[in-house]
């Protein structure tokens, strides 16, 4: 498998439906507001960029649930699976195209995530202890390979929570298919980011974001649902429903994705501090001078 990843506006789709052109390939979606339906503009799904040349390119894991709805990250490790099967059983190559860390992680690190209940008779045994105590604890459950599962004590008591569960269902099958995939990042100058993203923005705004935001109210989504998506629909949402104007609407958002995008990158360089191998490639170059580079480094 292709994984191709970077932050928001950077041309990853455009760059993805290339290189499945080129390998008979089909795309994973690895987004998590692009699986739900009707939610377009503000998510950047782009859909007519799934088509090169008149031919259209398959797709998964876009408009797969209602808005409203709150999906997570064991749900798209269950999906995945499924795309990545299909795809496989066609005879095409599979392409994981997103900008959604978490997501793109929990399919390359090759352990099943379970969605671990809170356990509070536990947190309340373990609050009069130290942090120390804490991580001596974690350290007798598992090995501590970094530092993420003791950065803070929030932290730290999930982490024991999860291993807590683990240890008390050693029935539960937490394999997941070892995935052989290089991993392509589109990279721009972080100036260069900034000022694409702003460019979307105003574009967003005036070709229709604020009418989809108005139809996913008027078929039922609260205001709360649509906050909790963040970004486009918090701020539009903010604004339609007179809590800010229009200039203040646009300035909180813009700022709020120039945020989003740093923390997307902070995230993929984690992930390479982690092992993982990053290929970035120069996001100024044209679609098909990045997938010969890309070549070079298929085995």
């Amino acid at each position: 498998m292709i994984t191709i990843l970077g932050p928001t506006a950077t041309g990853k789709t455009s760059f993805a439906v290339y290189a499945a052109s080129q390998l008979n390939g089909e795309i994973i979606s690895a987004d998590s507001r692009q699986v739900y339906k009707g939610m377009d503009i503000g998510t950047g799904k782009d859909l007519a960029d799934y088509e090169y040349h008149g031919v259209q390119i398959p797709y998964h894991l876009i408009d797969i649930v209602e808005p409203g709805y709150e999906y997570n990250v064991f749900e798209f490790q269950k999906d995945f699976l499924n795309a990545f099967e299909k795809i496989e059983l066609n005879g095409k190559f599979p392409i994981l195209c997103g900008g959604t860390g978490m997501y793109i992680e929990s399919v390359l690190k090759g352990y099943k995530l379970i969605n671990v209940p809170l356990n509070q008779e536990l947190r309340e045994n373990l609050a009069p202890m130290s942090d120390l105590e804490l991580e001596a604890i974690l350290q007798e459950l598992k090995a501590l390979h970094n530092t993420t599962d003791t950065s803070d004590r929030d932290r730290l008591l999930r982490a024991l929570e999860i291993q807590t569960y683990y240890q008390n269902h050693p029935e539960l099958d937490l394999s997941f298919p070892k995935i052989e995939t290089e991993i392509f990042g589109i990279d721009f100058d972080r100036r260069v980011v900034i000022h694409r993203i702003t460019e979307r923005l105003d574009f967003r705004l005036k070709n229709g974001m604020l009418d989809e935001v108005h139809g996913l109210l008027n078929k039922g989504v609260t205001k709360e649902q649509l906050k909790f998506y963040g970004l486009e629909y918090r701020f539009v949402t903010q604004y339609i429903a007179g809590e800010i104007g229009y200039n203040e609407m646009f300035r909180r958002l813009e700022t709020a994705i120039h945020q989003f995008s740093k923390r997307q990158m902070t995230w993929f360089r984690r992930m390479e501090k982690q092992g993982f191998v990053i290929h970035w490639l120069d996001g100024n170059l044209g679609n098909e001078e990045k997938f010969n580079q890309l070549l070079l480094h298929l085995k």
